[in-house]
């Protein structure tokens, strides 16, 4: 109740901001620079048209993600601040009835804006990559792992990673540590875990290296112990690779072989959506190592990290979400590279510059391989994460 009640005394400071400016300036000499932050903020469901809070003490589950990455960008501004930037931040609500974005791009305010940042799903992606592309300047698309269809597009930048992405890492990974090793690849039926196939097999085909030893297993639902076992095998390592986005699919199947943990050594890689499942740190899923890809990892020992940590406990009673760490590290570190490239950005956009909490690896992307057009840029950086026991870490 504390958390909901500190977020809650955020609220009337956005309203104070919906639509508005940030300014973060410290010295006149510095040219200022215009960026246009993107967030389904939801003012109008929180606040009722007196300026009250409609939700009392509680706080809706579905505020949460927009109002994290906005007090992360908050905290970037003030780390600018700090370091003499000087720039011009209007942020937007996305989920605001009164202006629509296309309406937005279309005042004559907007016209300055020299980088967008968004926090956006696939039904604003289109317009807001459309309009950078016609005025030449990035945009950022901090959360959405999906090109939504873009093409031809070299001014949209994707942070968070496509799957094929997601898919190419592990299959390096798996080349670095388990080259001759049998893969067992565990999956179940559906249109998601065919997708996931075709990219193994697409990566297998054009892999410089020697392939994998990947063998595909199809498992019925509801699991059960006896699929398990005839690929399980108490004299070496047990490589497992779960090609399914399915997160039930993935606390069953762990769950089993947790159970067996006692009497088979047992690796299992599973797939960036396991970031979402935080039982798997609990006691009952000990004793096997349980592997997934993720391109955000927040290294807990990290002095920006224990700072952001200690302000939220302070102010808020309560730690940052990942979306904090995502709305400060992509407002930072973008702010930073337009404070020195300026109408040079998109030109400069890969530089790996301003590091926050990840290396970001910024590359461009070409879908199609004959023509060689620049379609659009993505994250390529990708890292393993490894929980065993319920400690977490990152491995190479």
């Amino acid at each position: 109740m504390k958390r909901a009640i500190a977020i809650i005394g955020l609220t009337g400071t956005f309203l104070l901001l919906g639509g508005s400016r940030l300014l973060a300036q410290a010295d006149s000499s510095l040219q200022t620079r215009h960026i246009a932050l993107f967030v389904p903020l939801y003012l109008d469901s929180a606040i009722d048209p007196l300026g009250n809070y409609r939700f009392d003490k509680n706080f809706p589950k579905f505020l949460n993600p927009g109002l994290e990455f906005y007090e992360g960008a908050q905290l970037a501004l003030d780390s600018l601040q700090s370091i003499g930037a000087h720039l011009e931040v209007r942020v937007y609500d996305t989920r605001s009835p009164k202006r629509s974005i296309n309406q937005i791009l279309h005042e004559p305010d907007f016209q300055r804006t020299e980088l967008i940042i968004g926090q956006v799903g696939n039904s604003d992606l289109r317009l807001l990559a459309d309009w950078a592309l016609h005025k030449n300047i990035p945009f950022i698309n901090a959360n959405y792992p999906n090109d939504g269809g873009i093409t031809n597009n070299p001014d949209f930048v994707m942070l968070n990673s496509t799957l094929k992405t997601h898919c190419e890492g592990i299959y390096k990974f798996l080349q670095r540590r388990y080259a001759t090793s049998k893969i067992i690849v565990f999956r179940k039926k559906g249109a998601s875990e065919d997708r996931l196939r075709n990219y193994f097999l697409d990566i297998e085909k054009n892999t410089a290296s020697v392939p994998l030893k990947l063998s595909y297993v199809n498992l019925d639902e509801p699991l059960d112990e006896k699929q398990l076992l005839p690929y399980l095998d108490s004299t070496k390592q047990n490589i497992f690779l779960a090609a399914s986005l399915d997160e039930n699919f993935a606390r069953g199947l762990c769950q089993l072989l947790a159970a067996d943990a006692r009497s088979y050594p047992i690796t299992i890689i599973g797939m960036p959506t396991w970031d979402n499942i935080a039982e798997l740190s609990e006691p009952e899923y000990n004793g096997i190592e349980i592997m997934y890809t993720t391109p955000f990892f927040i290294n807990q020992a990290e002095p920006w990290v224990k700072s952001i940590q200690q302000y939220f406990k302070t102010k808020f009673y309560c730690r940052p979400s990942d979306m904090v760490f995502r709305g400060y590290e992509t407002t930072f570190r973008f702010a930073r590279l337009l404070q020195q490239y300026g109408a040079s950005l998109s030109s400069s956009i890969g530089e790996k510059k301003f590091r926050v909490f990840n290396d970001i690896d910024i590359q461009p992307v070409f879908l199609n391989k004959q023509n060689m057009t620049l379609d659009y840029f993505e994250n390529k950086k990708i890292y393993m994460i490894k929980k065993l026991d319920g400690s977490v870490t990152q491995v190479n």
